[in-house]
């Protein structure tokens, strides 16, 4: 479980961030959302510790992470697994050496033992026969899955994930959601995922955070959006003509 108490962050003096407080459950997916601008971004690199806030506290299980000595943040950093935006993956290796890339920095198991757990993980995102090839050689969709292998190749505890469908068709968008789902399910890791996709609010939301303007505007589930009368929630998530029309399926299968 990952806690923000009253996490505020500015930059040159204006406010990005306003007393923040959130619970990222485990077990669970965490969806950040909100507008360009509106600091969801600025909010998960402070989590991560990639940005500093002036105030508030940032909770992994009960550990303050903005008050560890810098030998206790890289000890915590090891239990983090990161899914970027871009797939991120080394060129010049082939998708088994991208994999045991954390393994080789941070483990202390043999070479062998190493290979078998990065072919593990690369068996749990479907893509063991694509081993020796490099990553310009497959497609976007499995550089995605990839990523995922990698991140999951230390056994995170945490695991965050940047527009982790950036760039993919609605199907492959579908097939990364179930893949984070599951694994973050069969793990019982703290996934936080910072997304602009609506599909993936609607499918995977188990809880949901919405920021606005630098403030916790709304948080619940995917079910809770459906009936929230929050306005700007409303005028976010139901901004197309679609997803008014599964809004409305929804309230009347609930009410009735």
């Amino acid at each position: 479980m990952i806690e923000l108490k009253s996490l505020c962050k500015s930059f040159e003096e204006k406010d990005v961030l306003e007393d923040i407080n959130a619970v990222f459950q485990n077990g669970i997916t965490n969806l950040i959302i909100g507008q360009s601008g509106s600091g969801k971004t600025v909010l998960m690199k402070c989590i991560v510790g990639l940005l500093t806030p002036e105030k508030g506290e940032i909770l992994y299980d009960g550990r303050n992470f903005l008050n560890m000595t810098k030998k206790e943040k890289i000890a915590l950093r090891r239990e983090m697994g990161m899914i970027f935006q871009s797939a991120a993956l080394f060129d010049s290796m082939t998708v088994l050496e991208n994999v045991m890339f954390p393994l080789d920095m941070f483990s202390n198991d043999t070479v062998r033992n190493r290979i078998k757990r990065a072919q593990f993980c690369l068996d749990r995102v479907n893509l063991i026969e694509a081993q020796q090839k490099y990553p310009g050689e497959i497609s976007g969709g499995m550089q995605k899955r990839v990523a995922i292998a990698r991140a999951i190749a230390l056994n995170p505890q945490y695991l965050f994930c940047d527009e982790p469908n950036s760039g993919l068709d609605p199907k492959t968008s579908l097939v990364i959601d179930e893949l984070i789902h599951g694994i973050t399910t069969e793990y019982n890791m703290t996934t936080i995922i910072n997304t602009h996709d609506m599909n993936s609010v609607i499918g995977i939301g188990d809880e949901i955070l919405f920021i606005h303007n630098g403030h916790k505007e709304w948080q619940g589930t995917k079910s809770d959006i459906f009936t929230s009368s929050d306005e700007k929630l409303n005028n976010f998530v139901f901004a197309s003509e679609l997803f008014r029309k599964v809004k409305d399926v929804e309230i009347q299968n609930i009410e009735g």
